[in-house]
Protein backbone atom coordinates (compact mmCIF):
# COMPACT_ATOMS: atom_id res chain seq x y z
CA UNK A 1 0.00 0.00 0.00
CA UNK A 2 2.99 2.26 0.76
CA UNK A 3 4.46 1.39 -2.46
CA UNK A 4 1.35 2.72 -4.35
CA UNK A 5 1.16 5.62 -2.26
CA UNK A 6 4.42 6.75 -3.71
CA UNK A 7 3.69 5.99 -7.26
CA UNK A 8 0.75 8.08 -6.90
CA UNK A 9 2.31 10.50 -5.46
CA UNK A 10 5.11 11.25 -8.23
CA UNK A 11 2.56 10.97 -10.73
CA UNK A 12 0.34 13.76 -9.02
CA UNK A 13 4.26 15.83 -9.47
CA UNK A 14 5.43 14.93 -12.96
CA UNK A 15 2.13 17.08 -14.63
CA UNK A 16 3.16 20.10 -12.49
CA UNK A 17 6.76 19.60 -13.42
CA UNK A 18 6.18 19.53 -16.70
CA UNK A 19 3.57 22.62 -16.62
CA UNK A 20 6.45 24.90 -14.75
CA UNK A 21 8.57 23.21 -17.75
CA UNK A 22 6.01 24.35 -20.55
CA UNK A 23 5.37 27.78 -19.04
CA UNK A 24 9.54 28.56 -18.11
CA UNK A 25 9.85 27.69 -21.94
CA UNK A 26 7.06 29.90 -23.07
CA UNK A 27 8.21 32.89 -21.55
CA UNK A 28 11.80 32.71 -22.35
CA UNK A 29 10.77 32.47 -26.29
CA UNK A 30 8.20 35.43 -25.57
CA UNK A 31 11.64 37.51 -24.67
CA UNK A 32 13.04 35.85 -28.00
CA UNK A 33 10.66 37.53 -30.05
CA UNK A 34 8.57 34.35 -31.15
CA UNK A 35 5.88 35.06 -29.75
CA UNK A 36 5.58 38.89 -28.64
CA UNK A 37 5.74 40.11 -32.54
CA UNK A 38 9.10 42.09 -31.89
CA UNK A 39 10.86 42.25 -36.07
CA UNK A 40 14.31 43.87 -37.31
CA UNK A 41 12.36 44.91 -40.26
CA UNK A 42 11.84 48.64 -40.76
CA UNK A 43 8.72 50.23 -39.83
CA UNK A 44 8.22 51.22 -42.90
CA UNK A 45 6.87 49.94 -46.40
CA UNK A 46 9.99 48.32 -48.04
CA UNK A 47 8.84 49.07 -51.74
CA UNK A 48 9.22 52.87 -51.58
CA UNK A 49 12.72 54.22 -51.69
CA UNK A 50 11.84 57.61 -52.99
CA UNK A 51 8.81 60.31 -52.43
CA UNK A 52 7.97 63.54 -54.49
CA UNK A 53 6.77 66.28 -51.86
CA UNK A 54 4.03 68.42 -53.45
CA UNK A 55 3.60 71.69 -52.21
CA UNK A 56 0.80 71.93 -49.74
CA UNK A 57 -2.11 73.78 -51.00
CA UNK A 58 -3.07 76.79 -48.52
CA UNK A 59 -7.18 76.97 -48.65
CA UNK A 60 -6.51 79.48 -45.36
CA UNK A 61 -6.12 83.05 -45.49
CA UNK A 62 -2.95 83.20 -43.65
CA UNK A 63 -0.17 82.76 -46.18
CA UNK A 64 3.43 81.25 -46.02
CA UNK A 65 2.26 78.16 -43.56
CA UNK A 66 2.06 75.83 -46.05
CA UNK A 67 6.05 76.61 -47.29
CA UNK A 68 6.85 76.06 -43.62
CA UNK A 69 4.86 73.03 -43.38
CA UNK A 70 6.37 71.68 -47.07
CA UNK A 71 9.93 72.65 -45.99
CA UNK A 72 9.44 70.61 -42.35
CA UNK A 73 7.90 67.64 -43.70
CA UNK A 74 10.65 67.09 -46.40
CA UNK A 75 13.39 67.66 -43.82
CA UNK A 76 11.77 64.91 -41.86
CA UNK A 77 11.48 62.64 -44.59
CA UNK A 78 14.87 62.75 -45.07
CA UNK A 79 15.83 62.13 -41.43
CA UNK A 80 13.48 59.73 -40.13
CA UNK A 81 12.65 57.64 -42.88
CA UNK A 82 14.66 55.59 -45.13
CA UNK A 83 13.11 57.33 -48.33
CA UNK A 84 14.70 60.21 -50.15
CA UNK A 85 12.73 62.74 -51.43
CA UNK A 86 12.99 63.54 -55.16
CA UNK A 87 11.65 66.62 -57.55
CA UNK A 88 9.76 65.30 -60.17
CA UNK A 89 7.52 62.29 -60.27
CA UNK A 90 8.84 60.69 -63.04
CA UNK A 91 11.90 59.60 -60.89
CA UNK A 92 9.41 59.12 -57.63
CA UNK A 93 7.86 55.88 -56.26
CA UNK A 94 5.37 57.34 -54.32
CA UNK A 95 4.01 60.77 -54.19
CA UNK A 96 2.72 63.10 -50.63
CA UNK A 97 0.09 66.27 -50.92
CA UNK A 98 -2.15 67.59 -48.92
CA UNK A 99 -3.98 70.53 -48.05
CA UNK A 100 -4.21 73.22 -45.14
CA UNK A 101 -7.52 73.39 -44.40
CA UNK A 102 -7.91 74.91 -41.31
CA UNK A 103 -5.09 77.76 -39.39
CA UNK A 104 -6.26 79.16 -36.17
CA UNK A 105 -5.43 80.93 -33.24
CA UNK A 106 -6.30 80.60 -29.62
CA UNK A 107 -5.61 82.43 -26.17
CA UNK A 108 -4.87 80.31 -23.70
CA UNK A 109 -3.52 82.66 -20.68
CA UNK A 110 -4.28 86.00 -19.77
CA UNK A 111 -3.02 88.36 -16.99
CA UNK A 112 -5.72 88.72 -14.40
CA UNK A 113 -5.49 92.25 -14.01
CA UNK A 114 -4.76 93.90 -17.00
CA UNK A 115 -6.71 91.11 -19.47
CA UNK A 116 -3.38 91.36 -21.89
CA UNK A 117 -2.68 87.93 -23.37
CA UNK A 118 0.32 86.05 -22.64
CA UNK A 119 0.21 82.97 -24.17
CA UNK A 120 -1.62 81.82 -27.45
CA UNK A 121 -1.73 78.50 -29.47
CA UNK A 122 -1.78 77.97 -33.11
CA UNK A 123 -3.94 74.80 -34.36
CA UNK A 124 -3.25 73.86 -37.77
CA UNK A 125 -5.55 70.96 -39.35
CA UNK A 126 -4.72 69.71 -43.10
CA UNK A 127 -6.01 66.34 -45.33
CA UNK A 128 -2.98 64.54 -46.40
CA UNK A 129 -2.91 62.20 -49.32
CA UNK A 130 0.06 59.68 -50.23
CA UNK A 131 0.41 57.71 -53.27
CA UNK A 132 2.25 54.78 -54.48
CA UNK A 133 2.98 55.50 -58.30
CA UNK A 134 4.32 51.97 -59.07
CA UNK A 135 0.68 50.20 -58.30
CA UNK A 136 -1.81 53.38 -58.23
CA UNK A 137 -2.24 52.39 -54.39
CA UNK A 138 -3.22 55.07 -51.75
CA UNK A 139 -1.06 54.38 -48.72
CA UNK A 140 -2.63 57.45 -46.65
CA UNK A 141 -6.36 58.50 -48.40
CA UNK A 142 -7.42 62.09 -47.59
CA UNK A 143 -6.29 61.39 -43.63
CA UNK A 144 -7.12 64.63 -41.08
CA UNK A 145 -4.39 65.70 -39.25
CA UNK A 146 -4.17 68.17 -36.41
CA UNK A 147 -1.05 69.73 -34.94
CA UNK A 148 -0.88 72.50 -32.42
CA UNK A 149 1.63 74.86 -30.60
CA UNK A 150 1.86 77.74 -28.21
CA UNK A 151 3.82 81.23 -28.19
CA UNK A 152 4.09 84.07 -25.81
CA UNK A 153 4.60 87.74 -27.25
CA UNK A 154 6.24 88.45 -23.97
CA UNK A 155 9.47 85.51 -24.87
CA UNK A 156 9.60 87.77 -28.18
CA UNK A 157 7.60 84.90 -29.90
CA UNK A 158 5.00 85.89 -32.38
CA UNK A 159 2.41 84.02 -34.67
CA UNK A 160 5.00 82.85 -37.33
CA UNK A 161 7.11 81.12 -34.68
CA UNK A 162 3.62 79.65 -33.19
CA UNK A 163 2.93 78.05 -36.97
CA UNK A 164 6.33 77.19 -37.58
CA UNK A 165 6.26 74.82 -34.47
CA UNK A 166 3.17 74.08 -35.52
CA UNK A 167 4.01 72.76 -38.90
CA UNK A 168 6.65 71.11 -37.71
CA UNK A 169 4.46 68.89 -35.56
CA UNK A 170 1.71 68.33 -38.04
CA UNK A 171 5.16 67.23 -40.24
CA UNK A 172 6.04 64.76 -37.41
CA UNK A 173 2.51 63.25 -37.47
CA UNK A 174 2.26 62.80 -40.96
CA UNK A 175 5.37 60.94 -40.88
CA UNK A 176 4.32 58.66 -38.19
CA UNK A 177 1.28 57.91 -41.00
CA UNK A 178 3.92 56.49 -43.63
CA UNK A 179 4.65 53.70 -41.07
CA UNK A 180 3.40 50.20 -41.84
CA UNK A 181 -0.04 49.32 -40.39
CA UNK A 182 0.68 47.23 -37.03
Amino acid sequence: MEERYTKNKYIKQIPLFYLCSIGFVLLICQGCGIFSGYSSESIYPDDVKTVCLKMFDNQTFRRGVEYELSDALAKRIEAETPYKIVSSQDYADTVISGQIKYIGEFVLTTERQSGHVLEKEVELRAVVNWKNLKTGELLIENRTINASASYSEYQQQDFKYGSNLAANNLAQNIVELMEKKW
